[in-house]
């Protein structure tokens, strides 16, 4: 096991966060997916926690799945181009399915690395959405 994911499970446990289900995959990178949902307006988005042996840890969270189409693409890209310049700790993209997604790189040595800022990053995710969550799928059922 590399040595950021044994820092994030001591960091999930000494914080008793319970809502994570680790899944090792067995690649040369010694990837962990950390799976799980963040709950915005009633809706369970999938939320992914990626470490591996990289220098990077990267969050990931569905916003929307397949709901890109081609009536709506540019009212939705339009607003993520937006979102996307205002923040620094994540980006938006939509994926070749029409998923809305928001993904955050998280660049990190084993030696370096501080669970609490992921954690931290997800509470930010969290708290944009909860902002922004109806505005995205404003944009998604206007066309």
């Amino acid at each position: 096991m590399n040595a950021k994911v044994t820092k994030f499970n001591e960091f999930l446990t000494a914080n008793n966060i319970t809502c994570f289900n680790a899944q090792a995959i067995e690649n040369e990178m010694h990837s962990v997916l950390y799976r799980s949902f963040m709950e915005i307006n009633g809706q369970n988005l999938p939320t992914m926690v990626v470490i591996d042996d990289s220098i990077y840890v990267m969050v990931q969270v569905r916003v929307a799945g397949a709901v890109v189409k081609e009536a709506n693409r540019t009212a939705i890209m339009e607003h993520i181009n937006t979102l996307n310049e205002k923040y620094k700790v994540f980006k938006y993209y939509i994926n070749e399915a029409g998923d809305i997604v928001i993904e955050s790189c998280i660049p990190s040595t084993d030696e370096d690395f501080v669970p609490g800022l992921v954690h931290a990053v997800i509470d930010v995710i969290l708290k944009h959405l909860q902002e922004e969550y109806p505005v995205i799928m404003k944009n998604v059922w206007a066309n």
